[in-house]
Formats: C-alpha cells, sequence, structure tokens
C-alpha cells in the first residue's frame, strides 16, 4: 500500500460521473446533491485551462495578469520535503508560512523549474475576489442564483491529509493533475483524526499517511477505504464535493491549479456548526458522566428532536429562539452568545 500510483488506488470506487449541459443542466445538477460527482471537461474551455495545457509558466503568466499589487500567503517546505503538508514528529507543522507578492513567488517557482529543483510550494485556499482583478470574469462559470465563495489553489506536488468542510464545494482543476479520494462523513472514526485546534488549514485531518498506511496504528483505515471512492482530473474537469464528505487531494504535477467554489444553501446568518462543537468542548465535555447524558437529552430535545414537544405548549409571541430563526433572532442569539463568552 505504499506505491503513490499502485494498488490502494487500483482497488478503490471510482467517483461516478455525470452528464451535463451548459444551460440549466449544472444547477439541476448541483441542486439538493447529497453524493460527489465528477463533471468532464466543464471548464475546459477557460483560458486558465488553456494556457496550463501549454505551459505551467503560461498558467501562471495568465495569473499574473490579474493578480493585484498585494501580499500572498504561501507555505513552503524545507528542502527535501515530500510535498506532505502536515506535521512533523512534534506535532508542529512540517513546512513554514510567509507572504509574497505573487510575480516573486512565481520568479522562485521559474528560478526552480529551470535549475530542476523539487520544491514543495503551495498557495492555499487564495480568496480571488481579494488577490485577483477579472480572473473569474475571465474564466466563468454559471452556479445559477448561488453567491459562492470563490477560492484558488496553487502549488507543487502535494499532498493534503483528509479533511472536510461544512459547505458544498464545486472544485475545477485548472492546471496539472489532482487525485481526490473521498469518504462519506461517517467514516471519521475510521480516518483517525488529528486535533481541532492545532491545523494545517484550520480543519482537523486523518494522522493517516495514505501512501503508507499504519496499519498496526491504524487498523480501521482498512474499514474506511472500504467506503472510499476516487478520481483523478485532468485539466478543465470538476468534482463535486457535498458537505461534511472527507477528502484526501493530491496535486500530481509538478505544477497544479485548483480553482474551488463554496457555498451553503442555508442563510448565511445561520452559526457555525464547528463553533458549537467547540463550545460544547468547553462547557460540556469534562463534565461528570451524568451531568453530560443530562445535556446529552437536552440537546437532543431542543436541536436534533425539535418536535412540537419542545413548543407546542408555549404561545407562538413567546418562543423566542425556540421558534424558527430569522436574521434578528439569530443575530440576537450570536450576541447574547458573545456576551456569555466574555465574562
Amino acid at each position: 500500500m505504499a506505491e503513490r500510483d499502485g494498488p490502494i488506488y487500483d482497488r478503490l470506487a471510482r467517483v461516478p460521473e455525470r452528464e451535463w449541459d451548459k444551460g440549466a443542466g449544472l444547477d439541476a445538477l448541483l441542486k439538493g446533491a447529497r453524493e460527489p460527482f465528477v463533471l468532464r471537461g466543464l471548464v475546459a474551455d477557460w483560458p486558465l485551462v488553456r494556457a496550463g495545457r501549454q505551459s505551467a509558466r503560461a498558467a501562471r503568466r495568465h495569473l499574473l495578469d490579474h493578480a493585484r499589487d498585494r501580499p500572498f500567503t504561501v507555505a513552503i517546505g524545507p528542502p527535501g520535503h515530500d510535498g506532505r503538508l502536515f506535521y512533523d514528529a512534534g506535532m508542529a507543522m512540517n513546512f513554514r508560512t510567509g507572504t509574497g507578492k505573487l510575480p516573486d513567488i512565481f520568479a522562485g517557482l521559474d528560478t526552480a523549474e529551470e535549475q530542476g529543483e523539487a520544491r514543495t510550494v503551495y498557495l492555499a485556499s487564495i480568496d480571488i475576489p481579494s488577490h485577483f482583478d477579472g480572473l473569474d470574469e475571465a474564466n466563468p462559470i454559471d452556479l445559477g442564483a448561488r453567491e459562492p465563495f470563490k477560492s484558488i489553489w496553487i502549488g507543487t506536488r502535494t499532498r493534503i491529509a483528509a479533511h472536510n468542510d461544512f459547505p458544498d464545494n464545486l472544485a475545477c482543476c485548472a492546471a496539472g493533475r489532482r487525485r481526490f479520494t473521498l469518504f462519506p462523513p461517517d467514516q471519521f472514526r475510521n480516518l483517525y483524526l488529528g486535533p481541532i485546534d492545532n491545523t494545517p488549514a484550520g480543519r482537523a485531518v486523518s494522522l493517516v499517511d495514505f501512501d503508507a498506511p499504519d496499519l498496526a496504528a491504524h487498523p480501521r483505515f482498512v474499514d474506511a477505504m472500504a467506503h472510499a471512492q476516487t478520481v483523478e482530473l485532468e485539466p478543465g474537469d470538476a468534482i463535486f464535493i457535498p458537505s461534511m464528505w472527507w477528502h484526501h487531494v493530491e496535486g500530481l504535477e509538478p505544477f497544479n491549479i485548483l480553482v474551488n467554489y463554496w457555498w451553503r444553501d442555508t442563510p448565511a446568518w445561520l452559526g457555525q456548526p464547528q463553533g458549537a462543537l467547540n463550545h460544547a468542548i468547553l462547557a460540556i465535555r469534562d463534565l461528570p458522566e451524568e451531568d453530560k447524558a443530562m445535556w446529552r437529552a437536552l440537546f437532543d430535545h431542543y436541536v436534533f428532536a425539535n418536535d412540537g414537544t419542545v413548543t407546542d405548549h408555549i404561545p407562538e409571541t413567546g418562543r423566542g429562539v425556540l421558534a424558527p430563526l430569522t436574521a434578528e433572532t439569530a443575530g440576537q442569539l450570536r450576541a447574547y452568545l458573545l456576551r456569555t463568552l466574555s465574562r
């Protein structure tokens, strides 16, 4: 199981491929989707994709044509780094993070390519509107009424540990090749997640090395792989990753670009579930077992069941935040939480 292009991927199920058209077909495919799928050639007409097919430098020139004059955050691996952006033996990051202007970062990549150096350089989740002028307009996609967060990932050969995200995600391979290995949301116990407050990029990640799984330390990973799906994306291809699906992502070429669109079908004023989990760890996890049992029942009552027994006996005008939230009542609840957390 240690070969990067070997049997571990050959034995996995493939992410299903779906047909699409340039009219309402994409919107219809995405609406309410809860399973991943691949759309071959979805953005093959992008100028960025055409530039990337010419060369890595041509793709970088296209980005530089639109780059704003501002710092970009970049992760850089030390000499001999294998592209796995992860922890070191002491659970610190095995890469350093800095900032620089995009022309300078790309000049370093040009030099490394000329000299045949294998370096790990990664610009992760760069917000497109704030860092580029007109890049998204030059490389458009019709997502209907969705108002997505748009980000771009630029780098050399990399391996990003399996993690998940709360929004839905349409990821478009613009240059190079990307391999995705996906797991359903319920596989978190079999992925051996690391800490949630010390992470490579803000989300808890699997501690399993997919290139060389240590099954003595991580025996349940075998069960995770039984539920895994994998796919390699060529330039112009896209993959839809539903909310909370775990995904391990590899940049397979010396230079790779991925463009992501993230959105939620729920209102933007709702809170982040991860914040609720963090608060529960602070307030509930270390209570005595009998107290935790009582709070588990209250969470089931107010949050997960949330049926008529919660509010039927309360006049509608007096239900407060127990009624379906609105932007106004969500704001009031958020303000209350901020006041209590600041005490």
